[in-house]
């Protein structure tokens, strides 16, 4: 069997920045077995499978970190459109219809730009029982929760950018893991992402984490519209919009190389 995957950065327009996601467009169904493995031997925070489906322009996608299968991801589904368009598997007039563990997202293109439509994940404020006060010496301003990761909002944005993790404390104190987060400078806001138990230390930009921290943001700020940036390592760019229970999330994506894996099963 023979494989042809493309690595695409998303979340921006420069190579070697952004968010890389492997991504495979499946002629005939595989094993969720095999796609575990396969995820393993690329090691990306994520490896997307698409495979079409009986409607046009209607596709099941999945998402594998190199450890685990997941629910939800933002730059895998963005890598994936992006491999799409760059394989004529969709053009720049469509929609593209995701069936994924979360629901149907639908994806299409905006001048530059990608334009995910993604569900708000909602946020409750509480208190970490770990760390009421502090994270890693930074001052907690207000901490909330959501399915399986917490967020911590800190004092201000060299807080967040200058905040050393301990990830073995992470994994023990979380289901999946951490977004700390502050005002920006020159974004609205920016944030990082810790999730050691999916397998993924510090994820370089996180989709999922803005439609958690749109809701966030809006129950603090009353703002529909953020510009955010994820200071990761590689770092990474988004537009936010709220529409009711959904979000919109925008950015840029760019196909880096492509590589064919030859299986013998």
């Amino acid at each position: 069997m023979k494989l042809t995957l493309g690595v695409v950065d998303a979340f921006t327009s420069k190579p070697f920045s952004g968010n890389p996601a492997a991504v495979c467009l499946l002629e005939k169904e595989i094993s969720p077995e095999l796609m575990q493995q396969i995820a393993m031997e690329m090691n990306l925070s994520e490896t997307a499978f698409v495979q079409k489906t009986n409607q046009v322009g209607h596709y099941n996608l999945r998402w594998f970190t190199p450890t685990l299968e997941i629910d939800l991801c933002g730059h895998a589904t963005l890598a994936s459109s992006r491999w799409m368009l760059y394989k004529g598997w969709a053009t720049e007039s469509d929609s593209i219809h995701f069936h994924t563990r979360s629901g149907e997202l639908i994806v299409r293109s905006t001048d530059s730009k990608l334009e995910m439509n993604f569900p708000l994940i909602p946020t409750y404020e509480d208190q970490h029982p770990f760390y009421p006060n502090s994270l890693f010496g930074k001052k907690i301003v207000k901490a909330a929760r959501l399915n399986k990761n917490w967020i911590f909002q800190l004092e201000n944005e060299d807080a967040v950018r200058s905040l050393v993790p301990d990830f073995m404390e992470i994994a023990k104190h979380s289901e999946e893991g951490f977004i700390i987060t502050a005002e920006g400078e020159k974004y609205d806001i920016v944030s990082r992402f810790f999730g050691p138990n999916v397998g993924v230390p510090e994820d370089p930009v996180t989709g999922f984490a803005h439609c958690a921290l749109m809701d966030f943001w809006y129950q603090e700020l009353g703002k529909m519209k953020l510009h955010a940036f994820q200071a990761s390592r590689r770092g990474g760019e988004l537009w936010l919009e709220k529409h009711d229970d959904r979000v919109l999330l925008q950015g840029e994506a760019i196909v880096v190389y492509q590589a064919e894996m030859k299986l013998e099963l």
